[in-house]
């Protein structure tokens, strides 16, 4: 491989991940009511349903694919520091909470061997049902869906599905409670 050909392929890697679009939207957001950063995302064209509010800018990781790995519902409220990491599609339903600081992650790394312990990256989509509720720094991994009308325990790690209705907690987040069905 030429020298040139590195320096192209080291650029693309590091610089890659960058959307200036979307850095100068998030400039704009800082200044802006809730409501309007919700229609400046959809600008960039992530999927925001009609009523839905930002309360802080979210910090959105991923791929090039960014706007397409993003679809959120009506009515939902999203708290000061939320992370997407959109490597793979993040669903939120209709009327869902995000708490401070909740991240959701769609991509993790596989084992790797002694040498480098961090081995190939995995995707995996993540997927809220409407009316759930994900409190205060809860953490959300790849391939986890949380059904409608569920509760995440503030600081909860969530690694596996989690039943509608169902209030979970802790670390690993773990069934403490079955909630009433509307």
């Amino acid at each position: 491989m030429s020298v040139f050909s590195r320096l192209t392929q080291l650029v693309n890697e590091e610089l890659g991940a960058l959307h200036p679009t979307l850095e100068a939207v998030n400039v704009v957001n800082r200044f802006m009511p809730s409501t309007v950063r919700a229609r400046l995302l959809e600008q960039v064209g992530f999927q925001i349903g009609e009523g839905t509010s930002f309360l802080g800018q979210p910090r959105i990781t991923g791929g090039a694919a960014l706007p397409n790995n993003l679809n959120i519902g009506r009515d939902c409220v999203i708290e000061l520091g939320v992370t997407f990491d959109l490597e793979e599609r993040i669903t939120l339903g209709d009327r869902v909470m995000l708490g401070h600081q909740v991240m959701i992650l769609t991509s993790t790394h596989e084992l790797g061997p002694p040498q480098h312990r961090a081995g190939n990256v995995t995707r995996a989509p993540v997927t809220i049902g409407d009316g759930a509720w994900i409190g205060t720094r809860s953490i959300i991994l790849p391939g986890v869906t949380i059904g409608a009308g569920a509760v995440v325990s503030p600081g909860s790690l969530v690694n596996k599905n989690v039943e509608p209705n169902t209030r979970v907690a802790g670390t690993p987040a773990r069934v403490v409670e079955t909630l009433s069905a509307p």
